[in-house]
């Protein structure tokens, strides 16, 4: 019971938990891009830079 009540003073209140969170909807056109086309973008990006680099 002690820790039942010690867990519910770490969230203070009209904060977000972690639990409230929604599902990313990639039907957004912000969403597709910040989560799918950006990170696939920096991956490209980073691997030619790299072959770039190494090339004498």
């Amino acid at each position: 019971m002690i820790n039942l009540f010690f867990a519910i003073l770490q969230l203070p209140p009209g904060t977000q938990n972690p639990d409230d969170n929604l599902p990313v909807n990639l039907k957004d056109p912000f969403d597709l891009v910040v989560f799918v086309i950006l990170p696939v973008i920096l991956i490209i990006l980073y691997i030619i830079w790299r072959k770039k680099r190494r090339k004498p």
